[in-house]
């Protein structure tokens, strides 16, 4: 019996958990909500903006797949494709007690995304495992826009490597 759980110690201290929570900012009304996240590596975003106003929807592409638009689409849309190997490190923005009105998404090699207004109070999103990226957004929105948004971080495989090697660029 000690010996199993010697090894059951081991085996948990070796499978270090790489996931982390950005937990959510804003006022947080209105529907729950959660991008696909399943389906491989992000591969582009999609945000929509009210004019001169707040973010109304954000849609994500896993691999080939685009998931559903959370929020609304309205206004007008920036997009961002991610070359390979590029993945999303930080997520940032500012939002009131109403509404997410930045959004500012940087990848791993530099480039961003800028969709919104730069009013109200400051968030910063990101891994506490650096070799982790953005897995999913959640969140809330109403008939009108984002009211409230997080962010889940995690060390994705690449699907052409086995379980125990990652490669990073």
């Amino acid at each position: 019996m000690i010996s199993f759980l010697i090894v059951a110690v081991l085996c948990t201290s070796c499978l270090a958990d790489s996931y982390s929570y950005s937990p959510s900012v804003g006022g947080g009304s209105g529907t729950s909500f959660s991008t696909e996240g399943g389906y491989g590596r992000i591969t582009a975003i999609r945000v929509w903006e009210t004019s001169s106003a707040y973010i109304t929807g954000i849609q994500m592409r896993n691999g080939a797949i685009w998931g559903k638009v959370v929020g609304h689409v309205r206004g007008s849309a920036q997009e961002l494709f991610l070359f390979d190997g590029e993945t999303i490190v930080q997520v940032s923005g500012k939002y009131h007690s109403n509404y997410v009105y930045q959004v500012y998404v940087v990848t791993s090699r530099g480039r961003f995304l800028v969709v919104g207004q730069p009013v109200a109070t400051s968030f910063n999103f990101y891994s506490a495992d650096p070799k982790a990226e953005l897995k999913l957004l959640s969140g809330r929105f109403n008939s009108a826009g984002i009211t409230s948004l997080g962010a889940h971080w995690d060390v994705i495989m690449d699907q052409n490597q086995n379980h125990n090697q990652t490669v990073y660029e």
